[in-house]
């Protein structure tokens, strides 16, 4: 059983710092990552400072991890050691309930596991994220990273990629669909970008008037300043899909006026603080309200071959491990256009 240099939290209050963890060997299905550059999610942090209050310590956050398959157990088939190779939210499920066998292995009936601070279904212990050097996971939650997207660039596709495509595909968005992105973030860019691929005509709902000249760069049709009655106004009953990413508290029903007779206002967001949402909201234009999580692998797969049709990638910031609690703070306060990726040649 392999070391590897990692970095990880040993309680709620410290921070990230440099520690050694054990990989397993690669077995008859494994494929093993090196990895080369890990991006950062804001559940990295919750995770990492026990905020959702289910953090097993030491905990290695990260599962946007983009590397070099280096090895191969002696019955994969869908991975060549040389090969660009990826890993998300998951790494294992049950392989046997209706969802996992519908690709759905994120709502997986017995559990799905996350990429860290998930049990291994063997009840082996912990899995550890990507802020390492390897990681080495079976062939079928191992994702394939076209050589046409560049590395450093597709590792946040992996989480902010596939949580913003799987909705936007699962009600069909494309040509003539009226969307509004709410949230112009790591999770928002990217609805932009793969709005505009889809076909939809886009619209970048924000409280920030200085953010419209960002959103016309990533593609948006237009820009709707939530603030200001005028152009709220406009646009009543006017969307047929809102993509919502905003994970601040915020008033749902406000929204759900601007959706047209049988809209959807989708949550990938998560405020910590319950919403309450009258009836009538709803029953009055028949919309509705719904939520979703990540992807399972064959969407997932799907997402990176879309963007590599698309030559979509994540806006980032690239950072050295040892900025890693500096980072944290950064996005805390906003302060990253609009995602971080860790280059792991640092650890």
């Amino acid at each position: 059983m392999p070391s590897t240099k990692a970095y990880a939290s040993k309680s709620a209050t410290s921070p990230l710092a440099p520690h050694t963890i054990n990989r397993r060997d690669p077995g008859l299905h494994d494929v093993q990552i090196e990895i080369l550059y890990c991006g950062i999610c804001h559940s990295d942090l919750h995770t990492a400072r026990n905020e959702w209050g289910n953090t097993t310590y030491p905990c290695v956050p990260g599962h946007e991890i983009v590397g070099k398959v280096t090895a191969v157990g002696d019955h994969v088939k869908k991975f060549r050691v040389g090969d660009h190779a990826g890993v998300g939210c998951l790494v294992d499920s049950c392989r046997e309930c209706d969802n996992c066998r519908d690709g759905l292995e994120q709502y997986c009936s017995n559990g799905m596991v996350g990429t860290y601070n998930g049990m291994e279904k063997d009840g082996s212990g912990y899995t550890y994220g990507g802020y390492s050097k390897s990681i080495t996971v079976h062939e079928d939650f191992v994702l394939h990273i076209s050589d046409k997207l560049p590395l450093d660039g597709a590792a946040p596709l992996l989480c902010a990629g596939i949580t913003t495509f799987s909705p936007l595909r699962h009600w069909k968005v494309g040509k003539g669909t009226k969307v509004g992105v709410l949230g112009l973030g790591g999770l928002g860019h990217m609805g932009v970008k793969l709005a505009v691929a889809m076909g939809a005509e886009v619209t970048m709902l924000s409280h920030t008037a200085s953010k419209e000249k960002d959103a016309n760069r990533l593609g948006a049709h237009k820009f709707v300043l939530t603030s200001d009655t005028e152009q709220v106004n406009a646009v009543k009953g006017y969307f047929d899909f809102i993509l919502d990413t905003v994970s601040a508290d915020h008033d749902y029903n406000f929204y759900l006026g601007l959706l047209h007779t049988s809209g959807v206002m989708v949550c990938v967001g998560a405020p910590s603080s319950p919403a309450v949402v009258p009836a009538f909201n709803l029953i009055f234009g028949r919309k509705s309200i719904a939520g979703s999580l990540i992807g399972g692998l064959p969407e997932t797969q799907e997402m990176l071959d879309f963007c590599a049709a698309h030559n979509i990638v994540s806006d980032i910031e690239v950072i050295a491990i040892k900025d890693i609690n500096e980072s944290y703070e950064r996005m805390l306060k906003g302060d990253v256009r609009y995602r971080f990726v860790i280059d792991m040649a640092t650890l």
